[in-house]
């Protein structure tokens, strides 16, 4: 799914435009044990509590497409009878009326997902009308013949709120205000199946999770079957960067690093207008450094370096591993941040015999907030 595909599902979690038909949910404390359970047309709920899950419905669909939101695909083997995608065809298919389903699903769940403390399970039934489109763009609403029907699960923490004092309307006074176990915007979710090319998907499935540097990995293996997980953001980040530093050995200069995040930064300059992520792969990747200027005995470590470090028919997200906001230099207790359209002012020299970081400055130089002249 891309961004404009999450973003339409997202727009139908307002009270006008809702097609979520059934609700339920089960509470599940610390130590892994059930606590309650519930199950209603999402139509009854009262209004202030439709809002709230709406918004939680909302959360489980944002976040950047590669880092906060992935795209899974099943394996073959899990599309068969007792597969993992099986099971949640038929949860789908049942419309969340088979009481016996929903339960094998919240036992799946508790079974493979870690965490110490208490939460909410929330999951939902929804069949949306997707309206045609015409040949300019604008939507059709009385031109569709296909009904996206999916189902969305929501992990929320629930936490007890904070002690203190608060004002009691009834009374009229300032008193102590009792402590209440909340239920907090979700940490995890998924979406099945996919809304892909607006049309419903039974072989993927989108992934939500809060923390990018924490997927759940054996919650997806062990949940949707999937044997191959992406790599999390923050490990895409350092695997990265340890696959530059050890294709370039000896010619990881700061000009060779300027290089490679400059043409990497056009890249993703080149391809922000597209609803996909712009994701690289091996050749991709070996391209960037070629075009940076990479020797070709570089490139060749580079091939050797890849499946070790990045894995066999791995691939990342290019706003995953970039750095565009800026350049960090640092060296102890020294750390330069500049702006990666600046980064042309920095260079190394050997002055006296030392190594130096040369920075090229015009007039209006401060120092903790005083202008200096430079002599």
């Amino acid at each position: 799914m891309n961004r404009k595909e999450f973003a339409e599902i997202r727009r139908q979690y307002t009270p006008e435009r809702c097609t979520v038909t059934r609700l339920c949910g089960c509470y599940v404390d610390a130590e892994k044990n059930i606590k309650t359970t519930m199950k209603e047309a999402f139509l009854s709920l009262p209004e202030e509590d439709s809002f709230k899950y709406l918004a939680i419905f909302k959360k489980t669909l944002s976040g950047a497409i590669g880092k906060n939101l992935l795209n899974l695909e099943f394996p073959l083997n899990e599309e068969k009878e007792g597969g993992c995608q099986e099971f949640l065809l038929k949860l789908r298919d049942s419309r969340l009326r088979d009481d016996e389903l929903v339960n094998r699903f919240y036992d799946r769940i508790i079974e493979s997902f870690s965490f110490p403390e208490n939460y909410y399970i929330i999951l939902i039934h929804a069949a949306y009308d997707v309206p045609g489109k015409a040949s300019d763009g604008t939507r059709m609403f009385d031109a569709s013949d296909n009904v996206y029907e999916y189902i969305l699960c929501s992990i929320c923490p629930v936490h007890l709120s904070k002690p203190g004092l608060g004002y009691n309307a009834e009374t009229n006074r300032i008193e102590n205000h009792a402590q209440d176990w909340i239920v907090e915007p979700p940490m995890n979710g998924f979406l099945f199946p996919a809304f892909n090319d607006r049309f419903t998907d039974i072989h993927s499935m989108a992934y939500y999770t809060k923390n990018a540097a924490d997927l759940q990995e054996d919650f997806i293996r062990g949940m949707f079957g999937c044997s191959r997980v992406p790599l999390p953001a923050n490990v895409q980040k350092e695997t990265f960067r340890a696959l530059i530093s050890d294709s370039l050995g000896d010619d990881c200069d700061y000009s060779m690093i300027r290089s490679i995040h400059e043409t990497l930064n056009e890249k993703i300059e080149e391809f922000k207008d597209e609803p996909e992520p712009l994701e690289l792969g091996r050749e991709q990747l070996r391209s960037i450094f070629e075009e940076s200027g990479v020797s070709d005995s570089c490139l060749e470590t580079f091939d050797r370096c890849y499946d070790s470090r990045a894995g066999e028919d791995s691939s990342f997200t290019a706003a995953n591993i970039a750095d565009t906001r800026g350049f960090h230099i640092e060296i102890p207790d020294v750390t330069i941040r500049v702006k990666p359209e600046a980064a042309s002012l920095i260079e190394t020299r050997i002055i006296d015999g030392r190594q130096c970081i040369v920075i090229a400055v015009s007039d209006n130089v401060e120092v903790n907030g005083v202008s200096v002249r430079c002599k």
